[in-house]
């Protein structure tokens, strides 16, 4: 009977020699998140499989189900990275209460904007993946990545500079015009050139049209 030396030592000269790369515990599933979204920008969503990923990665068919047991388990998690990625882009800008109040939202927004064309199809997987009938991780990370543009509001309301009352209705309207915006360009409406000075135009509109 062969050692558990010598059969380890046999799976690892097997896995060298047909190519396949092995994981340690806790490295796959970041690898089939990149490999996913190379994947989703260059295939788009309906091409996403768990069997491709696990052909690119290097391991076998089954590997990928471990972490994600279901494709919407995969989209779930490429939403909520990419929630996780959007408010940390939301988060970089200077939002610095001494720097003028339309400034920081124009940075904020400009920071969604940008995210948003970079990366058309995972943002199209994120809107759709947020609205689910409870609370889930994609829902709370989506809460998270806009949790600075509601902070914005909630002082421009403190400030006097924009109108009381919920702060979801004001929220609603510059998040779907400044996503109406995005479409439109990702969808080639739009020149990608003209988005820098639409935003603008759209945050100055939105400040007036919400100020008390």
């Amino acid at each position: 009977m062969l050692s558990m030396t010598t059969r380890l030592d046999m799976l690892v000269f097997m896995s060298e020699q047909t190519g396949v790369r092995r994981y340690h515990h806790g490295d796959l599933r970041p690898a089939l998140l990149e490999a996913a979204d190379r994947s989703l920008r260059q295939r788009g969503v309906a091409q996403l499989s768990l069997r491709d990923l696990a052909r690119e990665v290097g391991v076998s068919h089954a590997a990928p189900r471990r972490h994600f047991p279901e494709r919407q388990d995969l989209l779930d998690a490429l939403a909520e990275d990419g929630f996780r990625r959007l408010g940390e882009a939301i988060r970089r800008v200077d939002t610095d209460e001494h720097v003028d109040f339309a400034a920081r939202v124009r940075r904020a927004t400009a920071a969604f904007v940008s995210f948003a064309t970079e990366n058309p199809a995972l943002m199209e997987l994120m809107n759709v993946t947020k609205h689910q009938p409870k609370k889930t991780e994609v829902t709370l990370a989506a809460e998270r990545a806009f949790q600075p543009l509601v902070d914005l509001i909630h002082e421009g309301q403190d400030k006097h500079i924009l109108q009381p009352g919920p702060y979801e209705e004001l929220g609603i309207i510059l998040y779907s015009t400044i996503n109406g915006l995005t479409a439109l360009v990702n969808n080639g409406f739009v020149d990608p050139e003209r988005l820098e000075d639409l935003t603008a135009v759209a945050v100055r509109q939105f400040l007036r049209g919400a100020a008390p």
